[in-house]
């Protein structure tokens, strides 16, 4: 699959329950505004063969390449970004939830759904967009959003593109995210407050705010719940000493941007 096929399924499979995306992107056109990816982000549960080497396969078979690596000790996550040598193509940055640090009813509610994932499944070259591949019971996500936010993402949606992510810099009407951020809040768009509206600095040399994910509704064994979907995230990079622009995450903003999904922060 080529990285235009790849990234176009992921895309449509994203705005099919992230309206906002789509909205936002027809308020940029109307300003005209060509919008560039930054990043692509994916999440994945830990365990077996389902984690992080799983999802990247389909794009490293396209031409991106692996780079930093990351921890995130207060929510059980790692993670890594991966480049592509067009730097026309977004990242990939793809975390995975760290099972064996959750507790005892938690890895074990996790793995009787990952015990109904088919044979053969993390080898789909459509793993990325390929949704949840298990049954689901209202009380089982109830169970693991009282621990970790991130599980109880996976179990309900599954294998999908996170968010995808306005490449700010290349914008030619607004000055920074001070101005995107206000001029998104005033279409009506909710932006993640967690650790301030925008999140990092020029001195972290990236600055990152994202909308607050749509709410939709989500199909279970026994019934039907509206949960937070997916988000769109915006990221202003700044240029390194050398002159180089940088090309990383940094840790303490990422764990905020991660919030952009909690149920919390829908109350």
């Amino acid at each position: 699959m080529s990285p235009a096929e790849l990234l176009a399924h992921l895309w449509s499979d994203y705005v099919s329950s992230t309206p906002q995306a789509r909205r936002i992107q027809e308020l940029l056109a109307a300003r005209q505004e060509h919008v560039r990816n930054d990043h692509v982000a994916l999440r994945s549960f830990g365990v077996g063969d389902l984690g992080i080497p799983a999802l990247a396969r389909p794009f490293e078979a396209a031409g991106w390449r692996p780079r930093e690596s990351y921890r995130f000790g207060d929510k059980h996550l790692r993670a890594r970004y991966w480049q592509h040598p067009d730097p026309q193509l977004p990242k990939v940055f793809i975390s995975e939830l760290i099972v064996d640090e959750l507790s005892a009813a938690a890895q074990a509610l996790i793995a009787g759904l990952v015990a109904q994932v088919p044979a053969g499944f993390s080898e789909r070259p459509d793993l990325p967009y390929s949704g949840r591949p298990w049954r689901l019971a209202q009380a089982t996500y109830q169970e693991l959003l009282a621990e970790s936010e991130y599980a109880a993402w996976m179990a309900a949606f599954g294998f999908r593109v996170n968010h995808f992510t306005v490449d700010v810099g290349s914008l030619t009407t607004f000055p920074g995210l001070v101005e995107l951020n206000a001029f998104l809040q005033d279409a009506g768009f909710a932006l993640n407050a967690s650790g301030g509206v925008i999140k990092g600095s020029a001195a972290d040399h990236l600055e990152q705010s994202s909308t607050l994910a749509d709410v939709i509704d989500v199909t279970f064994d026994d019934g039907v719940l509206r949960l937070p979907s997916c988000y769109y995230e915006f990221a202003l990079r700044h240029r390194l000493a050398s002159g180089e622009l940088f090309q990383g995450f940094v840790p303490a903003s990422a764990s905020k941007i991660f919030e952009s999904t909690d149920v919390a922060q829908q109350r």
